[in-house]
């Protein structure tokens, strides 16, 4: 008679008897491996808030741009429409608005 061993790296433990049957009667041998819990840092439970942080610093980053590009162009308009209006008068007080090209 054969002596047969287990395939592969298998658990010590499991009783020879057992292993026996198995393979006398064709049934499958279950083995249940259980994985140690994770060392470290898990990646995505750190990263999902950096994540948000840096999708809120590029959108307030976005809103001050927008906000510029806004003032630049009521200053624009209000120097075209100075310049263009020229002198402002009220009850003899005489303003004007913008300097002449001179």
């Amino acid at each position: 008679m054969a002596h047969h061993r287990p395939p592969g790296n298998i658990a010590p433990h499991i009783p020879a008897a057992d292993w026996q049957r198995a393979q006398a009667t064709g049934q499958p041998v279950v083995i249940v491996v259980h994985d140690p819990a994770p060392t470290g840092i898990p990646w995505r439970r750190a990263l999902i808030p950096f994540a948000i942080a840096g999708a809120a610093v590029a959108g307030g980053w976005g809103l001050v741009a927008a906000l510029c590009l806004l003032l630049d162009a009521a200053a624009h308009t209000a120097t075209v429409i100075a310049g263009a209006a020229g002198p402002i008068g009220i009850g003899g007080i005489t303003l004007k608005l913008a300097r002449g090209k001179h």
